[in-house]
Parts: C-alpha cells; sequence; structure tokens
C-alpha cells in the first residue's frame, strides 16, 4: 500500500512539475508612456493572453522604453533582448522599405482607416524586410498635422524655414513644404517645444493630450491634403513564437486581430479627446481653404514619387505598394 502511496506522489509531483514548465514567459518592450492609451491596449492584450492561454503564457510589460530604445526595439527583439516589441517604423528610415508606403502623405481621415491600410498591405505583399521576426499586427494614427508653438502658419511661405519635429516620412514631408525637419522621437517632443530648440511638431492631433504637447503649441494647421500617419508594428522573437504550441500562435494570433482593430479605434478617440484639450489650454485650430490644400498638396507631391523611384532600385514595385494602399482607403 505504501508502495503504491509513494508511486501516486510521484506521479503528481511528475505532474505538476510538467504544468510548471510548460509555462512561457515573454517580456513585451513598449515606448509609449504607461499612461497613454496605446500602452494601455498594449498591456490589455498581455493580459488577454494569459487569460486565452488558460495561463500557459505570461507576458512581462516594459512601458516607456525601461528595456529597449524605440530605434532599436525591432533588432532588439530579432535579438532576443525583448520577446516582443511595440514601435513606430518610422523610427528606423530605410529600414521597412515597403511599409514606408503607408507613412506616405495620402490624406488620412482617421486611425481605422490608416490601421486597416496597413494590414492590408502587409497581408497582400509581406515584405521580406520583416523576415526576421514574427509579425503579430500593426496599427496606425489617425492625420499628422503640424502644430506650432508661437507662429501662425496660414499658407506655405509661412511655414518656410520653420524647425518642425518629424521622423521618418513626416520628416520628408516637412522638407517637401519648405520647413526644416528635426528628426527627434516622440519622447523628446515636449522638452524640444519647451525650450525652443523647435519651431513646431508635426504629430495626430491625440499627442496634445497623450503626450501634453498641447501645452506647449498654441495652433494647430488642418493640413489634411497632405496628412500622413505613422505605422507601429507590434513583432514577436521568431525562435520564441515557434515555441509555442499551435493552440497558443492561434490563440495570439487571433487576440492580435482583434487589437489591431481596437488600436485603431482608440486613436480616432484619442484625437478627439486631443483636440478638446489642445482648445482647452487656449490652442487655436486654423483651417485650409481648398485652394491652399491643393498648393501643399502639390508641394508634396514629390514624396510620394521619390519614394516610387528609390524603392523601385531596390527591386520594389513601388508605384504597385502605393495603387494598392490608394485604392484601400
Amino acid at each position: 500500500m505504501k508502495k503504491w502511496s509513494v508511486l501516486l506522489v510521484l506521479l503528481l509531483c511528475l505532474s505538476w512539475a510538467s504544468h510548471v514548465s510548460a509555462k512561457t514567459t515573454l517580456r513585451y518592450s513598449n515606448f509609449f508612456p504607461p499612461t497613454h492609451i496605446q500602452s494601455q491596449l498594449a498591456e490589455n492584450w498581455c493580459k488577454e493572453v494569459e487569460k486565452r492561454t488558460h495561463g500557459e503564457v505570461v507576458i512581462q510589460y516594459f512601458p516607456a522604453s525601461t528595456l529597449t530604445k524605440a530605434p532599436q526595439t525591432y533588432d532588439q527583439v530579432v535579438q532576443g533582448i525583448a520577446d516582443i516589441g511595440m514601435t513606430a517604423l518610422g523610427y528606423s528610415r530605410g529600414r521597412f522599405p515597403v511599409a514606408e508606403a503607408i507613412d506616405l502623405p495620402m490624406g488620412y481621415t482617421s486611425g481605422v482607416q490608416a490601421t486597416a491600410v496597413a494590414n492590408a498591405m502587409y497581408e497582400k505583399f509581406k515584405p521580406g524586410e520583416f523576415k526576421d521576426a514574427h509579425i503579430l499586427f500593426f496599427h496606425a494614427h489617425g492625420p499628422g498635422l503640424i502644430h506650432t508653438r508661437d507662429k501662425e502658419v496660414n499658407t506655405l511661405e509661412d511655414l518656410k524655414g520653420l524647425k518642425i519635429r518629424s521622423t521618418g516620412t513626416s520628416g520628408l514631408v516637412m522638407g517637401a513644404l519648405g520647413a526644416s525637419p528635426v528628426g527627434k522621437s516622440m519622447r523628446e517632443c515636449y522638452q524640444m517645444l519647451q525650450k525652443g530648440v523647435v519651431d513646431g511638431s508635426c504629430h495626430p492631433v491625440e499627442s496634445n493630450k497623450g503626450w501634453k504637447l498641447g501645452e506647449v503649441v498654441h495652433y494647430m494647421i488642418q493640413n489634411f491634403s497632405t496628412a500622413y500617419t505613422t505605422t507601429f508594428g507590434v513583432f514577436m522573437n521568431k525562435n520564441q513564437w515557434n515555441k509555442l504550441t499551435p493552440e497558443q500562435q492561434n490563440a495570439i494570433t487571433e487576440i492580435s486581430r482583434e487589437w489591431a482593430g481596437k488600436h485603431g479605434e482608440a486613436w480616432d478617440e484619442s484625437d478627439k479627446e486631443g483636440m478638446a484639450f489642445f482648445k482647452e489650454k487656449g490652442g487655436v485650430v486654423i483651417p485650409q481653404s481648398e485652394e491652399e490644400a491643393a498648393k501643399w498638396r502639390e508641394a508634396a507631391k514629390p514624396v510620394i514619387d521619390n519614394y516610387v523611384k528609390k524603392v523601385s532600385e531596390k527591386g520594389v514595385d513601388g508605384q504597385a505598394v502605393v495603387d494598392f494602399i490608394k485604392a484601400n482607403m
């Protein structure tokens, strides 16, 4: 009887040990501050993964660049410093030539629209630039507009020579419009504006509240005709992905599909809150006439043309990518 009791205990211990060993802990790196809605959504994604995998996959969340810096996040996910990461693709200009097309000044109207375009483009072209990581999903903010600190901008001439913080493709747009782009990340933007290092910033309306920029900018130019977006990628280390069971992978894929939509919707809701915050701080909104908007659109057109030419030299059919995006807006 004792032998059977000992055997039963051993079997129970082995079963428990097997259950414990099946638990996978992953690290998720994000540059958004913990109070930002996009950071909160990312943290909720982590919790949902743990819930739907029945506690088999647990994710430790590191916001505010506490694990990896935004420009290095993709590479450090590939290297395994982080297991999962979210960052703006534009922080690594030239690294993702096909995906760069999403950020072009297409005249976006919402985050939901831009997010749908980003994921559709990836599914259509499956660009090799992402081959070293497993892509979970993309999301993108609503129309990126120009905000200035002290100078009211009504025309292209008013914009000329102003130092505007912008990154990736938005920097190219600023250059085409006659401004002087200053390529710094969003984390540095507030202090640069506060200290007068730059005259303005190119950012979505939500950032006026999400990053408190509405406290340090006073004018918003509604340059919708040249509105760009910024694409954010959420990706995972390939080795870690391949270690997951098919059931765990399916659960994470399903959650990611849902969360892409949530991120897009959150961008739009945040734009409304950002506008309210901007006005509350005394911000002035400057609309554009159709005539002025057409001038800006024409001035920004070379950014799209140059993109097509540049990536075509690398063997990418840039025109096909641009045409696909326009057709799916």
